[in-house]
């Protein structure tokens, strides 16, 4: 572990207070004890968590809420595990009770996620020793898309990233960030930031600053003995990322204003920076490291335990050309629950019949097509291992029914019994569905143009005879993976961006069957409205998750001379629920090729196959 220190001004209230109250003498007054002990719980975290909470702080978690309390911009990159969530509840519970009045924002990439820290904070208070911070709450709300926890006049509320025009409605003094790696650079810089340039009580402020100018002409006081206000704070926590990612720049710019701060800027910043190697002992679990030391690639590791911004990645397909092919949060084509009812989408799966939670996932993509320039963009994902085929049916049928599906594409093997078992299911015959097979290979490249036509012929969207099983010869899987790296390249397939501002309303708002249908092992029973939240922010974690399955990806030459894609050796024989996967890569696979020939067989003409009898007359 290592300190540098940079050359900030620190905005510290109280200096030395510790020495200060060594050197009181005497009796105290009542007043001026109170003054001081307050002093002392602001100077003092560890003894502060101790008394109000019962918990016993490591020295950097210590650090850590000292820095939260007295810096103005704090960025920590922790290691998975390192107590990220845990610490920075504490350090809320504490702001909120020593600044009565303060209002501290919690978002990250998901409600579930920002209600983390707000559940932290009601388990310390539920501790046996916690007596003095549960009488602090006063009060808690929990509504579908906004958490509040009232302490005193103080409000701690975890909200939901979607929601962008809430967020601008709230004014924080605080504003903690979770999961900072995966929040919108547009959110940031447009609506987080913002919150630092307004302040509380201005005109109080303004009053206080004329009074002081008077003084000062007057000679009874100096420049430097201003009043100095409490600045508005953002707290920044995250893993590593790819250096061509966002939170890597934004690691730089701390690092540089903290080095070489420039005049016009007073803010002070603080990086934490800590590895599993630089937590204590007792803290993480040696069966987890050396589980995910298995199950993760070493660059995955070293970002996610290590808190190493690493390169690019090294297998078949680069991360970086698929961040390039990523919407950005809220400037185009995102997530959707519901299709619209003008644009066309392919729907592809990969079956899996085990229900055991180590078995592979059941993956489903919906790609929304763009003809005009033969494009198209993942915006519904689907990735669920251990569950039973009634509900991977019951997913099927709500994709069947509120996107306008032209296509579906499946994987041969398990294909067949998976859409087999759907027609003869009461949820498809209640719903009037029967899906049928095209029967075209599109094995030789020769006669690809005829299977085209072929294909054309037999397609019917009325009947519902619109499903190619794909069977994953050798050679088609080498040029179907071939086709998805020439798309990362060319930009003919694009995953969407979260749903926010009015996207994310929209969606919010759509009538789907969210109570007919399980999206995630995490389900929570409970509210239509919350779980549809849920379903709204997982479904850009499930897109995400495939292109971390897309980066594991390595291509080997086999022993006959052929080529494979799949994951690392030692990825690939794990059998834990945890374990890596490449379902939703292979799903993506298959959209990837179904897009093209559903492309090329709409620019073909449909050939008529009606008989006709020319009469002849041979002499």
């Amino acid at each position: 572990m290592a300190w540098e220190k940079g050359h900030q001004t620190l905005h510290k209230k109280f200096k030395n207070v510790n020495q200060e109250i060594l050197d009181t003498k005497g009796f105290i007054e009542e007043e001026k004890a109170k003054v001081l002990l307050y002093k002392f719980l602001k100077e003092n975290p560890s003894f502060t968590s101790e008394l109000i909470s019962g918990v016993s702080l490591f020295p950097f978690q210590h650090m850590a809420i000292k820095a939260m309390m007295e810096t103005d911009y704090f960025l920590g990159i922790w290691s998975r595990g390192l107590s990220k969530s845990f610490t920075t509840g504490v350090f809320a519970a504490m702001d909120a009770i020593l600044n009565q009045g303060v209002y501290i924002g919690i978002i990250s990439k998901s409600f579930r996620q920002s209600r983390m820290i707000f559940n932290k904070i009601e388990e310390i208070a539920k501790g046996p020793k916690a007596g003095f911070l549960a009488q602090c709450i006063t009060r808690t709300n929990k509504s579908n898309d906004q958490w509040v926890m009232e302490i005193g006049r103080s409000k701690i509320i975890a909200l939901p990233l979607g929601d962008g025009e809430k967020l601008r409605g709230f004014r924080f003094q605080r504003m903690i960030i979770d999961e900072l790696l995966l929040m919108p650079e547009k959110i940031i810089n447009e609506v987080i930031l913002p919150f630092l340039a307004v302040v509380e009580n201005p005109t109080e402020r303004q009053k206080i600053y004329d009074l002081e100018t008077q003084m000062i002409e007057a000679g009874k006081m100096t420049e430097d003995e201003r009043h100095k206000w409490p600045h508005n704070k953002i707290i920044g926590l995250s893993s590593a990322s790819y250096k061509f990612e966002y939170l890597y720049k934004l690691y730089q710019q701390y690092e540089k204003l903290i080095l070489s701060p420039s005049k016009q800027d007073n803010a002070h910043r603080v990086i934490m920076h800590l590895s599993y190697d630089c937590a204590p002992k007792q803290l993480y679990d040696q069966n987890l490291l050396d589980q995910s030391k298995a199950t993760m690639s070493e660059a995955q590791f070293e970002r996610e335990f290590g808190s190493v911004f690493t390169d690019d990645s090294s297998g078949y397909f680069k991360v970086s050309k698929m961040a390039a092919c990523t919407v950005q949060d809220g400037e185009g084509q995102s997530v959707e629950v519901i299709g619209d009812k003008k644009s066309e989408y392919i729907l592809s799966f990969d079956p899996s019949w085990s229900e055991s939670e180590g078995s592979d996932d059941f993956a489903m993509h919906v790609i929304k097509l763009n003809p005009e320039k033969r494009a198209g963009t993942i915006v519904h994902s689907y990735a669920l291992a251990g569950a039973n085929l009634k509900k991977h049916i019951s997913y099927f049928r709500y994709l069947y029914t509120h996107f306008n599906i032209r296509m579906i594409v499946g994987d041969y093997n398990g294909g067949v019994q998976f859409i087999n078992s759907c027609n003869e299911s009461e949820i498809f015959k209640t719903a009037g569905i029967h899906i049928q097979c095209i029967d075209s290979d599109f094995d030789d490249p020769q006669d690809y143009n005829s299977d085209i036509r072929f294909a054309r012929n037999e397609y019917n969207i009325e009947s519902k005879k619109i499903c190619i099983l794909r069977k994953p010869s050798s050679q088609w899987i080498r040029s179907a993976n071939q086709m998805l790296q020439a798309s990362f390249d060319h930009k003919k397939i694009w995953f969407a961006g979260a749903a926010l501002d009015d996207d994310y309303t929209r969606q919010k708002s759509a009538r789907i069957p969210i109570d007919e249908i399980t999206f995630s092992k995490y389900n929570e029973e409970g509210d239509s409205d919350a779980k549809q939240i849920d379903l709204i922010e997982h479904l850009k974690d499930t897109i995400d998750a495939t292109k971390v399955q897309c980066a594991l990806i390595q291509l080997s030459t086999t022993s006959n001379g052929g080529q494979s894609f799949d994951l690392p050796y030692n990825l690939k024989k794990q059998r834990n629920a945890d374990k890596a996967r490449k379902d939703s890569y292979s799903a993506l696979v298959l959209g990837n090729w179904a897009m093209n020939i559903y492309l090329d067989m709409m620019a073909a003409p449909e050939i008529s196959t009606q008989a006709t009898f020319t009469p002849m007359f041979v002499d």
